[in-house]
């Protein structure tokens, strides 16, 4: 899983020098710029629609034999460019969006042609018009960025990564998706780690889209390939090991009423419970006991648990923290993946499990009480790598390398300062 720095520079080069006569007949897309009239005065009506910013959107799953296709062509694409000269970097000294007339618009114009995202025939201009901001939002969406048009620290980030450096990244992706592609079943669910994001996919189509929550840079979330075998309405908490000696022996050193008012208990070894107050806090003695958190609305899980076998404990769950889902990056958990909206994925696991449809589900977690139920036709799940990828003719999806296994330190966004 893990690719060398080495690797990739090395293979991103010999990719760009592989470009032979196919590619040199190719538009010359760095040269047409430069040399483009004056154009894009505030005068001027342009249709910001043609830039497609809808289409980059896909029901395409990622791990499909057509996203393999389109990311060779996205990797041809990128040969091209690198070949080219790449593109110039866009000075990020200010907040630029629509409405500003600024001489660095006209870079950023240039960069956004070169990749795709803005068509040549809106010219080179300082304004910053409404085809410029379609553009943006674009190349913001490729990018797993929130597409609000504007060019904040993480889009600047993203925009001045290389040309090289994501033909690199494409080329290590690329051989990700032929490993796997056309492997995980007919109906499955995926988890994107980088892209945070959950796939219900069924007949090669996405069927639900999840954002979601994944595992911190120093407690990652692994690669699973499992089966959901159990859905746990109202479920326990069962505090593992590493949370109760980074997290909860030190609240408990802060607050020695923080077990009690969060409803967690404990465990001896023996079954029997232990009251906290005859416990050494000072110590990580207390990691020998199990920490249990009631059901309830400040459960850790809220409202329901998907479990299936993993040799690292690993799970999906619901959240009492909805607003994590809001975040740019989502790597706050310890391991575990939360999903937002979980309730439609849980009824869509359970789709062939009698007597578990969408209404006798909510009663169940009206109760409030913990209520096991084994899924019928249990649904494979994919705990997976991808960081860059293409789902349709030129529009290429890059995200943010966060547990650098890309081989590039330029790939962490969420490290931009």
């Amino acid at each position: 899983m893990r690719t060398s720095r080495r690797f990739f520079l090395t293979g991103a080069s010999a990719l760009a020098a592989a470009v032979v006569a196919g590619h040199a007949s190719a538009q010359d897309v760095v040269g047409d710029i430069l040399k483009s009239s004056t154009r894009g005065n505030w005068d001027d009506q342009f249709d910001a629609r043609r830039t497609d910013t809808n289409k980059v959107a896909s029901t395409l799953p990622i791990f499909s034999q057509q996203t393999v296709a389109f990311t060779e062509q996205a990797v041809a694409q990128y040969q091209n460019i690198v070949s080219q000269g790449g593109w110039e970097q866009v000075p990020a000294t200010k907040k630029l969006q629509l409405g500003d007339d600024d001489p660095d618009v006209v870079p950023l114009r240039k960069r956004l042609m070169v990749s795709g995202d803005l068509p040549q025939s809106a010219g080179i201009s300082t304004a910053f018009d409404s085809y410029v901001d379609s553009a943006v939002k674009r190349f913001q969406l490729r990018h797993g960025l929130p597409a609000d048009g504007a060019m904040g620290k993480y889009t600047y980030t993203a925009m001045n990564v290389s040309a090289q450096i994501r033909l690199g990244q494409l080329q290590t992706n690329l051989q990700r998706l032929k490993e796997k592609a056309g492997t995980l079943g007919s109906r499955y669910v995926l988890v994107d780690i980088p892209g945070a994001q959950v796939e219900a996919v069924e007949n090669d189509r996405v069927v639900l889209r999840h954002t979601a929550i994944v595992g911190k840079i120093d407690r990652q979330t692994p690669i699973v390939n499992s089966k959901i075998n159990e859905i746990i309405v109202n479920p326990y908490w069962n505090a593992p090991v590493s949370i109760v000696r980074k997290d909860i022996i030190p609240l408990m050193r802060k607050d020695p009423n923080y077990l009690k008012e969060s409803h967690i208990r404990l465990f001896a070894p023996d079954g029997s419970e232990v009251d906290p107050m005859t416990v050494d806090w000072s110590t990580d003695d207390a990691a020998k006991y199990r920490f249990r958190q009631d059901p309830g609305n400040n459960n850790a899980m809220a409202s329901v648990k998907i479990n299936f076998p993993s040799p690292d404990g690993v799970y999906m769950h619901d959240t009492p923290q909805q607003s994590l889902f809001g975040k740019l990056m989502r790597f706050d958990s310890s391991g575990c993946v939360r999903v937002q909206n979980v309730r439609d994925l849980v009824t869509w696991v359970l789709r062939d499990t009698p007597g578990w449809d969408r209404q006798h589900f909510e009663a169940a977690i009206k109760t409030g009480e913990n209520t096991p139920i084994q899924v019928v036709n249990p649904v494979p799940v994919h705990f997976l790598y991808l960081s860059a990828w293409s789902t349709a003719p030129g529009v290429v999806q890059f995200r943010d390398d966060i547990y650098a296994l890309d081989g590039a330190s330029e790939l962490q966004i969420s490290s931009a300062q």
